[in-house]
């Protein structure tokens, strides 16, 4: 089988092509990638993608001529995308940006899957939920975390195990949870209509070592690198508290899930899954802080209480659907999560200047 990953040289990536080489089953993968290195550190993993044989290709997806000599496959998992909710509304990515990278080139990955009768497998986002019907849930405050009120009443679609696949997506989702939700859209109206198979796996926040350090877009290594460091961090929105909560897991884990989905050959009405961390995988930045005064010693972290752009207070995925088609788990362990960032942070003096354009 040959297999595509689009984004092969960023955290999610690069990790999902490493674990699917490493986990081979009797039907052998040949894997390769293409990536256009726009995300500062990309190309620190294309030295050990070489040496294990994995090819790799540079290409922007927005650009369809970039596609048209790839080799032939019969997967594309699809692991580029701009992954900053507030891109395309502040920092140095435009409105037109941000669509043109996430929804053009879903729509370039689609037309090649078409005319090379190959499966598609979309990472999307938890962040296609919408952000008033997230930011309304009745909240408490616990150990200096928000958690929900499971004593309130609740709408559908969320419960004390988190956030499922029926919560609304309603906008405003922010222009990046829009452009995913296109995708998914268009990715399922083409493989309908074209007839090759689609899988949709809205993920919660990735995290683990070598993921790159941004306050926007890798947060947990951002924030555990910069506590090491000693350089300033904060607090933002919500009364400048740190109870903000998420849950997180590491991509490796995708990994099982993803072989299942290419090698499914039965029927399902359900084509998209949450993939997340789940209840027990979650924290605030609060206990995260906690967590790293206890390794590092205590840092002072300052306090803005300016609300920041679609910030919601808590958002925990609910996998229990695909752990009933796939049985499928987070595997990895919050704490191992965080040990292994900071192993990887202790070795790596320079990272958040190499991945966080500091």
């Amino acid at each position: 089988m040959n297999l595509l990953i689009t984004g092969i040289c960023g955290f999610a990536g690069s990790t999902i092509a490493k674990v699917l080489q490493d986990t081979q089953g009797n039907q052998k993968l040949s894997i390769f990638g293409v990536d256009n290195f726009s995300r500062p550190g990309s190309e620190t993993n294309r030295g050990e993608l070489k040496r294990r044989g994995i090819k790799v290709f540079y290409g922007d997806l927005r650009m369809a001529s970039d596609l048209e000599n790839l080799p032939a496959c019969d997967w594309l998992i699809d692991a580029a995308a701009n992954p900053s909710v507030l891109a395309g509304v502040a920092g140095p990515t435009s409105s037109r940006q941000i669509l043109d990278h996430n929804l053009a080139s879903t729509v370039n990955m689609l037309e090649l899957c078409k005319r090379r009768r190959a499966g598609f497998i979309l990472l999307s986002t938890s962040r296609v939920y919408s952000i008033p019907a997230l930011a309304n849930l009745p909240m408490l405050e616990k150990n200096g975390a928000f958690m929900l009120d499971a004593g309130k009443s609740l709408p559908p679609g969320v419960s004390a195990q988190g956030v499922s696949e029926e919560f609304p997506t309603a906008p405003p989702i922010s222009l990046y949870g829009a452009s995913k939700l296109a995708s998914e859209l268009l990715a399922l109206e083409y493989g309908a209509t074209f007839d090759f198979p689609v899988w949709i796996n809205r993920c919660g926040v990735l995290a683990g070592a070598g993921q790159f350090g941004r306050a926007d877009q890798g947060i947990v290594s951002f924030w555990i690198n910069s506590f090491l460091r000693r350089r300033p961090l904060k607090y933002i929105g919500f009364g400048g508290h740190g109870f903000q909560t998420r849950d997180a897991f590491h991509p490796r884990d995708l990994a099982s899930v993803l072989r299942k989905q290419m090698d499914f050959q039965g029927q399902s009405e359900s084509r998209i899954f949450n993939l997340g961390g789940g209840a027990g995988n979650s924290f605030s930045l609060l206990q995260l802080s906690r967590w790293c005064a206890e390794k590092f010693g205590e840092h002072k972290i300052d306090a803005d209480h300016t609300p920041r752009l679609f910030d919601i207070p808590w958002m925990v995925m609910n996998s229990a659907r695909a752990e009933s088609f796939w049985n499928w788990r987070p595997q990895t362990s919050l704490e191992k999560i965080f040990e292994e960032i900071t192993g990887h942070g202790q070795a790596h003096e320079n990272w958040l200047e190499l991945s966080a354009d500091f």
